[in-house]
């Protein structure tokens, strides 16, 4: 992740990326802006994108803004130019729009002197194998939890409100029971007030039931792609297979774009920042990086804390120093980032996808 060289007869092209629409600004290497472009998202706007650019002269790198989302096309059609992309993080909007005001080809020039400047440097994920798949499998499933999770809230809230026989009867039942007395109450005309309350519970019910097959199909496709791709990460202590899913989704593909593990502990938000000032020394907690990334770890200390004979000897070692239980938490999960960066860039055959269909 080193900063470009860029000289004056070489080109950077800064993307804007939308729905609909992609922005584009070329500069050259002295900062001159040479010419702006507004193309639609799809593959006849990325041909025209690129044979604009290249009107200008020798390309050295596009930045490009939302490069796993909006601008995730554009991204694999330049790669498979052979041309380099830069990952773009999108600007300060409060001070931008007070600056110099809120324009598309205003944020794609950012986006281009950000490349120039060297302050953009971070090389976009891959999406062309087993990660890629584990990142669509794990969106589908948190998706259903999320929906299960709804269901049985509306479904436990709805008894509240039924007659008092039939509450008294399912209020008190565990959620595989309440679910499977819902599935059976009989269900005739909706004529009444409680045949409807029962033919509503029953629905939703079988809706719960529905979502948990669902949840379980695509926990099974995780493991085995989870096993497949990084074997000694779902094998460590305390780490399952939501969590090993969410190590490397945020590793991506291509793991050797993380150069260090502080670099890694950034990413997670689980490193110190500075905030000395004066005669104080002092640094405050990360609030910033990837808080999916950053609540695995917390799950990960948590096991630990509660099996693990070594961090709970860490844990009395470090309290006996004065540190309090958050400070050490704290502590343990940048070991825990640090443990997972080498397991997941220690070096490995590429391993075999898994065929989910025939499964």
């Amino acid at each position: 992740m080193t900063q470009i060289t860029v000289d004056s007869t070489q080109m950077i092209i800064g993307v804007d990326t939308h729905k609909d629409t992609h922005a584009a600004v070329a500069i050259n290497g002295l900062g001159a802006r040479l010419g702006d472009r507004i193309e639609p998202a799809g593959v006849a706007g990325y041909e025209q994108l690129l044979d604009w650019a290249k009107t200008f002269g020798e390309i050295v790198a596009f930045g490009v803004e939302g490069t796993g989302s909006y601008g995730k096309g554009l991204t694999q059609f330049l790669r498979r130019q052979g041309l380099k992309v830069i990952e773009v993080s999108r600007p300060c909007r409060r001070v931008q729009q007070r600056l110099q005001g809120k324009d598309d080809l205003l944020d794609a020039e950012d986006a281009a002197r950000q490349v120039l400047a060297g302050l953009a440097t971070a090389t976009p994920k891959s999406d062309e194998g087993a990660v890629e798949m584990i990142r669509i499998l794990k969106a589908a499933r948190d998706t259903a939890v999320k929906a299960q999770t709804q269901v049985m809230v509306a479904l436990k809230a709805m008894i509240v409100t039924a007659d008092a026989e039939l509450r008294a009867e399912l209020e008190p039942l565990s959620t595989p029971r309440l679910i499977k007395a819902c599935q059976q109450l009989e269900v005739g005309t909706l004529d009444t007030p409680m045949a409807t309350m029962r033919y509503a519970l029953s629905a939703m019910a079988n809706r719960w039931s529905q979502l948990h097959a669902e949840i379980e199909a695509h926990t099974q496709h995780l493991t085995k792609l989870t096993q497949a791709a990084a074997p000694e990460l779902v094998e460590a202590f305390g780490i399952g297979t939501d969590t090993a899913a969410e190590m490397l989704i945020t590793f991506g593909e291509n793991a050797e774009r993380i150069h260090s593990e502080a670099a890694f502990a950034k990413m997670c938000g689980v490193c110190p920042i500075p905030a000395s000032s004066g005669k104080t020394q002092r640094h405050r907690l990360n609030r910033g990086g990837n808080r999916q990334a950053n609540a695995a770890l917390f799950r990960v200390v948590i096991v630990r804390l509660r099996w693990h004979q070594p961090t709970q000897d860490y844990v009395a070692r470090r309290t006996a120093q004065g540190l309090s239980k958050r400070e050490i938490i704290r502590c343990l999960k940048r070991y825990v980032a640090r443990e997972i960066y080498h397991l997941i860039r220690k070096p490995h055959p590429t391993p075999e996808v898994p065929d989910l269909i025939r499964s």
